[in-house]
């Protein structure tokens, strides 16, 4: 691997970097984007529980704020439980884009390193074309040894920015639609808890006392 680093050139120091990067992001957002942990099942009839037994404090409001994204949402509406519809699904809406940003965390980056790579594969690719010509140039076509060197930097560096940005480019697709996918359904449980507290929907078709 250091063999291949070093015949790669100063390039591979930043494309090594890259996919260091793009590695921990996709572990981490693999661990973050968990349905789970951002949309906890059961959570709308618990809070419909709470609400219903006359438990819904502020203990309760900050266990649920805590305890995942959806939560955090909910608990933003329930904190004007007693204004209009209107009034909670706005607060509803405000926490909402907050938390789409934690879910979004890191997606630029990883979007970025898939857009950059093979730029800087391309760069070792011309600098490494650079070096064959000035060796042309100065000794001529007597030592392929010499040439070897610069055209294996060109491959290597070009392979190394390919191999890179196409995971990156994978990974960066699916957890956009992964986010989109979980946006959905916090905004279809919000949704379910708004109507049910305001009576326009059954708690059974929603949430469980």
């Amino acid at each position: 691997m250091l063999e291949l680093i070093r015949s790669g050139g100063w390039i591979m120091w930043p494309l090594l970097l890259c996919s260091v990067a793009a590695v921990a992001i996709v572990a981490e957002r693999f661990w973050s984007l968990r349905p789970s942990r951002v949309v906890p099942p059961q959570l709308v009839a618990r809070v419909w529980h709470w609400q219903n037994q006359g438990q819904l404090d502020n203990q309760h409001l900050s266990e649920l704020r805590a305890g995942s994204p959806l939560g955090r949402v909910l608990a933003a509406g329930l904190v004007n439980l007693h204004h209009e519809r209107e009034v909670m699904k706005e607060s509803i809406e405000e926490a909402g884009r907050q938390v789409v940003l934690e879910l979004e965390r890191f997606l630029n980056t990883l979007g970025t390193i898939a857009s950059i790579t093979p730029l800087l594969g391309l760069l070792g690719t011309v600098i490494g074309m650079i070096k064959v010509f000035a060796t042309i140039t100065s000794a001529g076509l007597g030592d392929p040894a010499e040439l070897a060197g610069g055209i294996s930097e060109a491959l290597i560096t070009t392979a190394t920015g390919l191999s890179i940005a196409i995971p990156s480019l994978m990974f960066y697709r699916y957890f956009r639609g992964r986010v989109d996918e979980l946006v959905l359904r916090m905004e279809e449980e919000a949704l379910k808890l708004v109507e049910v507290i305001h009576g326009e929907r059954e708690p059974g078709e929603g949430a469980s006392a």
